[in-house]
């Protein structure tokens, strides 16, 4: 049986019918076509599904859908405002932090929440132009945390 779900997802109230057992992964994917929200392992260890949930870093990958009521869930492409990358997007680019690109917005949303990378996998390359990144963004005000 399906359930009302209110949320609001990067900045916009969202409502929808969604069954009980769905992720917020499927749900952010498959309902709301928000493919910055990467599947990789499916099992909450690699980070690529990572979004923010009440501005905390979650695995939607393990968050079930109907957890999400009432909350804001941000995901990567929630970030940029009036067309301007956010300050962590840009120290990525700016660094050559983004490797390939698939774990990317996960990393960045993680690194923008007070868990910075626990939980979040590179299977590209090592992690130093990442952190690179992460300390040029808190140097220019992009994260509180770096």
């Amino acid at each position: 049986m399906k359930r009302r779900l209110n949320m609001t997802v990067n900045g916009h109230a969202v409502a929808l019918e969604v069954a009980p057992h769905r992720t917020l992964l499927e749900v952010l994917r498959e309902d709301l076509g928000l493919t910055g929200v990467r599947e990789g392992c499916s099992t909450g260890d690699c980070g690529a599904c990572t979004v923010l949930l009440n501005g905390k870093a979650v695995v939607s990958c393990l968050t079930l859908a109907p957890d999400a009521e009432g909350a804001s869930v941000t995901t990567i492409e929630g970030l940029a405002k009036d067309g301007k990358l956010d300050a962590m997007q840009e120290a990525f680019i700016a660094k050559g932090a983004i490797q390939c690109g698939f774990c990317t917005p996960g990393m960045i949303l993680a690194a923008k929440s007070a868990d910075v990378l626990e939980g979040n996998l590179c299977r590209c390359t090592g992690y130093a132009k990442i952190q690179e990144a992460i300390r040029h963004a808190g140097s220019r005000g992009g994260s509180p945390h770096a």
